[in-house]
C-alpha cells in the first residue's frame, strides 16, 4: 500500500506577505550540503565567495526561560530590520540556494527532499530562476511584461501577462494561480509586517556558514520557530534560514543555505522565454495547482 504525502503547506514567518512552503521535522543528525561551485563574488565581498560545503551546527538556546516571559532582544530585531533594508537596496543580484524541506506522510512520518535554486534578479521587473529538486525541474522567466513557467522534464510551459513589478508578480502567482515563486521572501522581507508578530527574538551568537562569518538569530511566532544567519560586516545578507512548523505535530522543517553574487553579468535576453520547438503550451489553472508539474 502506498503512502502519500499529506499537505504540509505553511506560512513562512519571515515574509512580510507570507508564502506557502512545505517543510518539517528537524533531524538530530547534522546535514551537509554537497560542494558546489559558487558564482563570482561582488567586488569587496571576498567572504561571499567562500564555497558552500556545509554548515556549522550550533546549539540554539530556548528563547524563553522556564516560567519567564518571552525574550525580545532589541538587537536581534534591529539586525532583522537592518538586513531587510539592505536587501531592498540591491538592484541586481544572483543567488544560489541549497534547500531541504520535509513533507509529512499520511502516517505522520516526515520525509526530506533536497533541491537547488539558481536565481538572477534585476529589479524592479526582471527575473530568471531554475529550480531543480527530487520532484521537479522548473525554470521561471519574467521580463516585465510576461511570466513563463517551463517544466523541462515534461517539456510543458505556460505563459501569462504579468504585472509591472516583482512584488506584484509574486502576489498574482500566489493568490490567483497558487504558484509559489522560488525565494519569494527576498521580494517581501520587512515590508508588510512588523516585529510585533514576533513572540521572541534571540541573538544566539557568532557562527560560520560556508566559511562566512555570521551572527545567528532565533525567532518565534505563532505556528513557527525560525532561525536566521546574517552575514557580519558591511553586507548583511541572509546566509542560512531554518524554519520549523510548530503548528504540525510532525514539526516539519525547511532549510536554505544561500550563496550571493552582488555584481552579476547578464544579457537582457536571459529573462525572456523562447519555447523549444517541441514544447507544449498549456494554461495555468486559476485558483488551483499549476499544470506545469515537473
Amino acid at each position: 500500500m502506498s503512502i502519500s504525502p499529506r499537505a504540509t503547506r505553511f506560512v513562512s514567518p519571515i515574509a512580510a506577505a507570507l508564502l506557502l512552503i512545505s517543510c518539517g521535522r528537524a533531524s538530530r543528525t547534522q546535514q551537509k550540503a554537497a560542494p558546489t561551485e559558487n558564482p563570482p563574488a561582488a567586488e569587496g565581498t571576498t567572504d561571499s565567495a567562500a564555497p558552500t560545503t556545509g554548515t556549522v551546527e550550533t546549539v540554539t538556546p530556548a528563547p524563553q526561560e522556564a516560567g519567564g516571559a518571552p525574550e525580545r532582544d532589541a538587537n536581534a530585531i534591529k539586525a532583522l530590520d537592518h538586513m531587510s533594508a539592505y536587501l531592498r537596496t540591491l538592484k541586481s543580484f544572483q543567488i544560489r540556494s541549497e534547500t531541504t524541506r520535509d513533507e509529512v506522510l499520511d502516517n505522520g512520518q516526515a520525509v526530506t527532499f533536497a533541491g537547488v535554486t539558481d536565481m538572477l534578479v534585476q529589479r524592479p521587473n526582471h527575473l530568471r530562476a531554475e529550480v531543480t529538486n527530487d520532484k521537479q525541474n522548473r525554470t521561471y522567466f519574467y521580463d516585465g511584461k510576461s511570466f513563463s513557467l517551463w517544466g523541462q522534464r515534461v517539456n510543458y510551459y505556460a505563459t501569462i501577462p504579468a504585472p509591472p513589478t516583482l512584488r506584484a508578480l509574486v502576489d498574482v502567482l500566489d493568490e490567483k494561480y497558487n504558484v509559489e515563486m522560488p525565494l519569494a521572501d527576498l521580494f517581501y522581507w520587512g515590508e508588510r509586517r512588523s516585529a510585533d508578530d514576533l513572540e521572541s527574538a534571540v541573538d544566539v551568537g557568532p557562527s560560520q556558514i560556508g566559511g562566512v562569518s555570521c551572527e545567528h538569530y532565533a525567532f518565534r511566532q505563532k505556528g513557527a520557530d525560525w532561525q536566521l544567519w546574517i552575514q557580519q560586516g558591511d553586507f548583511p545578507l541572509p546566509r542560512k534560514l531554518v524554519i520549523t512548523t510548530t503548528s504540525d505535530e510532525a514539526m516539519p522543517r525547511f532549510s536554505s543555505v544561500m550563496t550571493w553574487n552582488l555584481a552579476p553579468s547578464f544579457d537582457a535576453s536571459a529573462f525572456t522565454f523562447v519555447p523549444p520547438k517541441d514544447a507544449r503550451r498549456i494554461a495555468f489553472v486559476v485558483n488551483g495547482p499549476s499544470e506545469v508539474a515537473q
